[in-house]
C-alpha cells in the first residue's frame, strides 16, 4: 500500500492522529453541554465516522508495513506495544464511533437511554483520546529511533 512511493501507512496516520482527538474532544462537549448536544450531532457523527475510516486504514496498512519490513533488536519490544495500543485504539475508536451515531439518531430520547449513551460517548471519547497518544506515541518512537543521540 503505496502512495507517491510513500507508505500508506506513513501517510494516514496523520489523518488519524488529528481526526480522532477532534473527534473525541467533538464527543466530550455533546456529552458535557447539554445545549450544544443537538448542534454538535451531526459534526460528531461527520468526524466519528472520518476518524474511524482513518484509524482503520492505519491499523491495516501498519500491519503491511510490518510485514514488508523485519523489525528486530531494540525496536522489536517498541513495535509490540505500538500494535497492543493500536488494536486497543481500533476498538475504543469503533465503540466511540457506534456509541455517537447512536446518540445522533436517538437524540429525542430521554431518560435512561439518552443518560447511557451521552455516558457511553463521553467515556469512549476520553479512552480514544488516550490511546490515540500513546499509540501515537508509541509509532514516533519507532520513527525516530536512534535520532535523538
Amino acid at each position: 500500500m503505496e502512495i507517491n512511493g510513500l507508505p500508506l501507512h506513513a501517510l494516514v496516520v496523520h489523518a488519524a492522529v488529528v481526526l480522532g482527538p477532534l473527534a473525541a474532544l467533538a464527543g466530550l462537549l455533546h456529552a458535557a453541554v447539554p445545549r450544544w448536544r443537538d448542534w454538535l450531532r451531526w459534526p460528531l457523527v461527520g468526524l466519528a465516522a472520518v476518524a474511524l475510516v482513518s484509524i482503520w486504514v492505519a491499523y491495516l496498512s501498519g500491519e503491511q508495513v510490518e510485514e514488508a519490513n523485519t523489525y528486530g533488536g531494540p525496536l522489536e519490544p517498541l513495535l509490540e506495544e505500538h500494535e497492543e495500543r493500536a488494536e486497543v485504539l481500533r476498538l475504543s475508536m469503533t465503540a466511540f464511533a457506534v456509541a455517537s451515531f447512536a446518540a445522533a439518531w436517538w437524540h429525542t430520547r430521554t431518560g435512561v437511554l439518552r443518560t447511557v449513551l451521552r455516558l457511553l460517548v463521553g467515556a469512549t471519547a476520553i479512552l480514544t483520546l488516550v490511546y490515540v497518544v500513546l499509540t501515537g506515541d508509541a509509532g514516533a518512537q519507532i520513527a525516530w529511533y536512534g535520532t535523538n543521540g
